[in-house]
């Protein structure tokens, strides 16, 4: 197989395939490296915000995705103690996309990834970068693939990391030690059937130490995802010393929720539960090495309260395409890149610092049990108050258009 490329791209979920895609598109040799099998089910609150159902259509898989999703999202809710807030969700101003919708990572990723491959880029599953060399003119990847017994090295004068923020870093050799903090989040995601959830309803949880959500996503099942902080944990698991640290956790995350204990009262697991962490959302670095560019959660992450980590990945790799794609010529003569990266962390910031702080603000005033009596009144009150936090998050702006890409300049 080819092991000389335009780009290479580490990490094959929504913000790794959208980049492969848009650049094979345009012509450029790529290569994208995926260390996990698919499809796999990944720790995500699975939705899908509306801004990005017209980028699904020009990446090729829009009508594969309206046809597995769950229902369109209209009303978003708060769970928290005995109480349970309804408003609707803002509409997105460009039909015929108005709402959200909710598919298993299972699913999306595996239908960007092969609509990657379709497009021409060459796909290396499930292979694991071991090592990169930033600093050479051709960024030079190190690959192993366990399974197989075998080693492989790609080089390419542009690399684009899109791997998991809490994936083991290819920039080092070895992972960095971290200090333990009690603010340190862990997340957690159970599937169920049968759940007591009307269909279109988006609930957001608070709960003591953490915060959470709840969607109907395909064939009817409900995603119940939240993080939690691990000192609230350790809390958890000592209460609840026979349970799994997530069965400890969901038990705290009912005790403290009417509106969960309802929904799953006549609820049937399905699969195991999925567990990550920890994660440690912020601003990291859109463009940390010269020819190294960043998008999604490698670039920043906002914390998942409102359910914008797939949107920041599409929206984030369609940004950097957009500022590549016309510029190929120059970066594989090693030129442009530094000016390229500058660009595309100017706009980044400018895009997405916003939506990262608002979702702090937002998880930390749910995660702590004086702020939420502070705020359950006022819902009572006015609970369209719930309406506006999702407008203020973000849910209906989109930072990139569904023009058509710019294509390679022709010599």
């Amino acid at each position: 197989m080819k092991t000389d490329y335009d780009a290479i791209i580490i990490g094959a979920g929504p913000a790794g395939s959208t980049a492969a895609i848009l650049l094979a598109q345009a012509g450029w040799s790529v290569a994208i490296i995926e260390q996990h099998a698919f499809p796999r089910r990944k720790v995500c609150g699975e939705c899908i915000a509306a801004t990005n159902l017209g980028l699904l259509d020009s990446l090729g898989i829009g009508a594969q995705f309206a046809g597995l999703a769950g229902p369109e999202l209209r009303s978003v809710g708060l769970f928290a103690e005995e109480e349970m807030f309804h408003a609707e969700l803002p509409a997105f101003d460009e039909p015929p996309y108005r709402w959200g919708r909710a598919l298993g990572r299972e699913h999306l990723d595996t239908l960007l990834l092969q609509r990657a491959a379709t497009c021409g880029a060459d796909v290396w599953q499930p292979w694991r970068v071991k090592r990169v060399d930033p600093h050479n003119r051709l960024k030079t990847c190190h690959l192993v693939n366990r399974a197989a017994n075998a080693s492989a090295e790609l080089s390419a004068p542009v690399l684009i990391a899109a791997h998991g923020s809490w994936e083991q870093d290819p920039f080092r050799d070895e992972r960095q030690h971290q200090t333990h903090r009690n603010s340190d989040l862990f997340a957690f995601k159970g599937n169920y059937s049968d759940a007591n959830l009307a269909p279109g309803v988006l609930p957001v949880l608070a709960f003591p130490g953490g915060y959470g959500g709840m969607v109907l996503g395909d064939h009817g099942q409900l995603t119940l995802a939240f993080c939690i902080r691990r000192d609230a944990l350790r809390r958890c698991r000592e209460r609840n010393a026979e349970l799994s640290a997530a069965l400890a956790a969901q038990a705290h995350v009912a005790l403290n929720s009417r509106g969960v204990r309802e929904t799953l009262a006549d609820a049937q697991p399905q699969a195991s539960w999925l567990a990550v962490g920890p994660i440690r959302p912020g601003i990291r670095s859109p463009f940390p090495y010269h020819g190294v560019f960043a998008i999604g959660n490698v670039a920043g992450e906002a914390h998942p309260i409102l359910g914008e980590g797939i949107s920041m990945a599409i929206q984030s790799a369609w940004q950097l395409c957009e500022l590549l794609i016309p510029r190929r010529a120059e970066l594989v003569a090693s030129r442009g890149a530094d000016e390229i990266g500058r660009r595309y962390a100017a706009t980044w910031r400018l895009s997405f610092t916003a939506r990262i702080r608002i979702a702090a603000l937002y998880a930390h005033l749910l995660m702590r049990p004086h702020a939420t009596a502070v705020l359950l009144p006022m819902l009572r009150r006015w609970p369209g108050v719930l309406t506006a936090s999702a407008r203020i998050g973000a849910k209906v702006h989109r930072v990139v258009t569904t023009d058509e890409m710019p294509q390679q300049p022709v010599h």
